[in-house]
């Protein structure tokens, strides 16, 4: 650290003090510090206690307690000159003690402390008054929910030790910082610089955005994991059903996919089991590679609509689908919940009722389609002896 001198156009070294050779203390100096000015650690922060002790059955006691704007408890342990090799397994006992915390025993410890100090103040007032931007009430506050304590470690000197494992904790998502604190004296005015060094302060807000991005993606994919666990189990049933009525599904095994299909003796041409988030459906699902067909094979089958919904005993939904390659027809019952096994038997009833009916109405058109395409490409062929010849 240099002071800049306008007059000489220069820089004149301040020289760098350890608190030792300034007489200074860890819990009569450097904690008081902290205690009176909190906000030097880069945040806002109240004090609550110092020396806390109120732990049942041991006798530690913690530098400071804190409350950061977010309601989590912060835990503050100082050292002078060198943390040692044991704070961090220090700060963690004590976070793990704090973790029980009430909302009224945090408000009971801040207002033992406020005594202490001989603050004639009240600690819900106080509360209330720190929380103004997002509370009223005192009811109204969350303090402490959850794992969420956080631990702020203050050194001049952190050992090779201490900054492995505090690293390692941030990685398995413990919130935890250290802050390297530097005594300077230029004449006799002396100076203390209070710097984060873990997490490095420019790169902390990106670390914490990518740590949600993770979260969030472990917690999707645990999801996914779900549905898929619940989509299988769901088949397994429904197939073992089907297969009692119709022999359309029975070389098909359950799958994780929201849809299972069987063939219809023609390619391209499937009947579909669909299950979505608030209803299912029974499909015949037209899907060749030649947009053109698709819409060929839909027309001719609505062409027999009113006979093929006499057959089935009620109107389906026809969807032709003009902008997309595909087209379907389909029957759907909704207000169900694949999640919610109590209607598991009424889908399963309506999956394969109505699959069989889908089955016996359609299976014969697509023979007749059959029969057509079968026919056309015999043409075809004789044509092409013709030519040959």
């Amino acid at each position: 650290m240099f002071l800049i001198s306008r007059e000489n156009n220069e820089i004149i070294p301040i020289e760098k003090k350890t608190f030792h050779e300034l007489g200074f203390r860890e819990r009569e100096h450097l904690q008081e510090w902290i205690a009176k000015n909190p906000n030097s650690l880069g945040e806002d922060l109240l004090i609550i206690q110092k020396e806390f002790d109120g732990f049942d059955s041991t006798r530690e006691r913690l530098d400071l307690l804190a409350l950061d704007k977010n309601g989590n408890l912060v835990i503050i342990e100082n050292k002078l000159d060198d943390t040692g090799r044991d704070v961090t397994w220090q700060a963690l006992k004590y976070a793990s003690y704090c973790s029980s915390l009430t909302k009224n025993q945090i408000k009971e410890i801040y207002q033992n402390y406020l005594d202490k100090e001989m603050k004639n103040e009240n600690s819900e007032e106080n509360l209330i008054k720190f929380y103004e931007d997002v509370n009223v009430n005192f009811e109204d506050l969350e303090l402490n929910t959850d794992q969420s304590q956080r631990i702020i470690l203050v050194a001049s000197n952190f050992r090779k030790e201490v900054t492995s494992t505090v690293l390692w904790l941030i990685n398995s998502k413990i919130k935890i910082k250290c802050l390297k604190v530097t005594a300077h004296k230029l004449e006799d005015k002396l100076f203390l610089d209070i710097k984060q060094i873990i997490p490095i302060k420019e790169v902390e807000e990106y670390t914490i955005q990518m740590s949600e991005k993770n979260e969030e993606e472990k917690n999707e994919k645990s999801k996914n994991e779900h549905k898929h666990k619940i989509r299988s189990i769901f088949w397994n049933k429904l197939l073992t059903e089907i297969n009692q009525k119709t022999n359309l599904f029975s070389n098909i095994s359950p799958s994780k996919d929201s849809w299972i299909s069987a063939g219809s003796g023609i390619s391209n041409i499937s009947y579909n089991f669909v299950i979505l988030k608030s209803y299912i459906r029974v499909e015949l699902y037209l899907s060749n590679p030649i947009q053109e067909n698709n819409k060929r094979i839909f027309d001719y089958l609505f062409n027999e609509k009113e006979k093929i919904e006499i057959e089935f005993g009620t109107s389906l939904i026809w969807e032709r689908l003009d902008n997309k390659k595909a087209s379907r027809i389909k029957y759907e019952l909704k207000e169900v919940n694949l999640y919610n096994r109590d209607d598991w038997e009424k889908m399963i009833l309506f999956l394969v009722e109505n699959m069989f009916k889908f089955e016996k109405v359609f299976s014969v058109r697509i023979n007749d389609l059959k029969r057509t395409i079968n026919t056309y490409e015999s043409q075809e062929m004789v044509s092409e002896d013709e030519e040959i010849i």
